[in-house]
């Protein structure tokens, strides 16, 4: 299995505070049912990490929270 790594994530989103509210809104968002986007037995924070990492999940403009690929099929 491979390893996650910040430097990762970094390649996606360049500021690293940036990243870790990205990370704790999206476990926010598992914990209110949303469904994880990639496979993962870990824990919560580093499948939200994995998912960063594969570009997954962006922020939006104003950080409030975390859009995912469902969010842009939606619209």
């Amino acid at each position: 299995m491979a390893r996650i790594t910040v430097e990762d994530c970094q390649e996606r989103v360049d500021n690293r505070f940036l990243l870790v509210q990205m990370a704790i809104k999206r476990v926010h968002q598992y914990r209110e049912g949303y469904e994880a986007l990639v496979d993962s037995r870990n824990k919560e924070v580093v499948t939200a990490l994995r998912e960063i990492a594969a570009g997954k999940v962006l922020p939006d403009e104003e950080a409030r929270y975390v859009e995912t690929e469902e969010d842009f099929r939606a619209e």
